[in-house]
């Protein structure tokens, strides 16, 4: 009799390589989330003891996130359901507010479908311009094409600070600096660089950032939104008067706090984080550009893109089979975005950093995480290195 194929998923291993999509909970995460399901459980609204427990607990949380990117105040930081909300607020919610004042926006052409989405909302059901900067080979923003893209009724500029599939990292600071000496608000998608870069808001310039705490070990369904004091946002949902009138509906109390652990965590590791995983990632480019031939790395050089990220193409292959086929020996990986998954073509960030359409379809992205070790990296070259050989020799 046949065994059925989840069992056997269940009783062996999953080599896990997609932390780019999401990362596993920490224990100490799960430790102190644990107490406010079952025992501290009251709605931070609430006027009584409980409740007053849960919202002093969310207000150190803010004041956790406040510490992670070196915001002025706690109330900079408004808790959201994800960066996909952070991202839509902040956008829109700029936009809707300062409309009278200009109708232009600027992004980048590599930006979250969260951004772009919402850029493209705005074009059209409220009239905005946008311009689509593009990027070089590498994926990086010139300052010099952000500069000639300004106008006279620009009013925002939102440019991610590391790209979510070949990891990138921009020259946010140059690029906010531009921005503020146009006095034009700058937002910076945030969700990837904060769990692998130091960042301070204050240093840096940025007047909004956004960020997500399943990519840093947290829980999913909870995000954040630094926004500097005195910027207004119209809010995106309606309903009550939570995150002083920003954004409405029931606090998630126990995904805050854990969010909190995730980013005191974050914080306190982040060195010796990074280390270990750009290790990991570099050995493992070592392994397959010297075991697997017509393989390129797709975007910046190791310097310039995050610890954690590897994205290759593998010529006259197919990204997806080879997913497929790495699946099925218990390795995770991704082709690109997981909210993008599922959508018909090339990737638009491959596609902007001028790739062919054949070595795009062939890419395959692999990131990094702290659960992961040189012997997990052995076996999932071992099993690439078989997998392409196999796909090649049925051409």
């Amino acid at each position: 009799m046949r065994e059925d194929k989840n069992q056997m998923i269940k009783n062996k291993d999953i080599y896990y390589f997609d932390h780019a999509s999401t990362t596993p909970l920490r224990k100490e995460v799960i430790a102190v989330m644990h107490e406010f399901f079952n025992k501290k459980y009251a709605n931070a609204a609430s006027s009584h003891c409980m409740g007053q427990q849960s919202e002093k607990a969310i207000e150190k949380a803010r004041e956790e996130l406040a510490l992670l990117i070196g915001a002025n105040n706690t109330e900079e930081i408004i808790f959201t359901s994800g960066g996909t909300e952070a991202n839509n607020l902040v956008i829109k919610g700029i936009a809707m507010a300062y409309a009278e004042q200009g109708k232009h926006i600027i992004t980048s052409s590599i930006e979250h479908p969260a951004v772009l989405e919402s850029c493209r909302f705005l074009e059209k059901h409220l009239s905005f311009k946008l311009s689509y900067l593009d990027v070089d080979q590498d994926g990086f923003v010139n300052p010099e094409a952000l500069k000639s893209s300004i106008r006279d009724d620009t009013i925002l500029i939102s440019i991610m600070a590391a790209n979510n599939e070949i990891g990138t990292i921009q020259a946010i600071k140059k690029l906010a600096n531009i921005a503020a000496k146009n006095d034009i608000f700058f937002h910076t998608d945030a969700v990837q660089a904060v769990p692998q870069m130091k960042f301070d808001v204050q240093e840096i310039g940025v007047d909004a950032l956004s960020l997500s705490a399943h990519k840093f070990n947290g829980p999913k369904g909870v995000g954040a939104l630094y926004l500097k004091s005195g910027i207004k946002v119209i809010p995106q949902q309606s309903g009550g008067s939570q995150e002083r009138k920003r954004r409405a509906g029931t606090v998630n109390v126990p995904g805050i706090v854990g969010m909190a652990k995730a980013s005191e965590l974050v914080r306190n590791e982040l060195e010796s984080k990074v280390e270990k995983i750009k290790d990991l990632r570099d050995y493992f480019l070592e392994r397959v550009f010297s075991e697997i031939n017509n393989i390129t790395l797709n975007g910046a050089d190791r310097k310039n893109r995050l610890a954690n990220n590897a994205n290759l193409s593998f010529k006259g292959l197919d990204g997806e089979t080879i997913l497929y086929n790495l699946s099925l020996k218990n390795i995770a990986v991704s082709t690109g975005s997981a909210c993008a998954s599922g959508s018909i073509g090339v990737s638009h960030v491959l596609k902007a950093i001028s790739i062919e359409k054949e070595t795009a379809k062939s890419a395959v992205r692999f990131t990094f995480g702290l659960e992961n070790n040189k012997s997990q990296i052995d076996y999932l070259v071992n099993n690439l290195k078989d997998t392409v050989k196999h796909l090649r020799s049925l051409k």
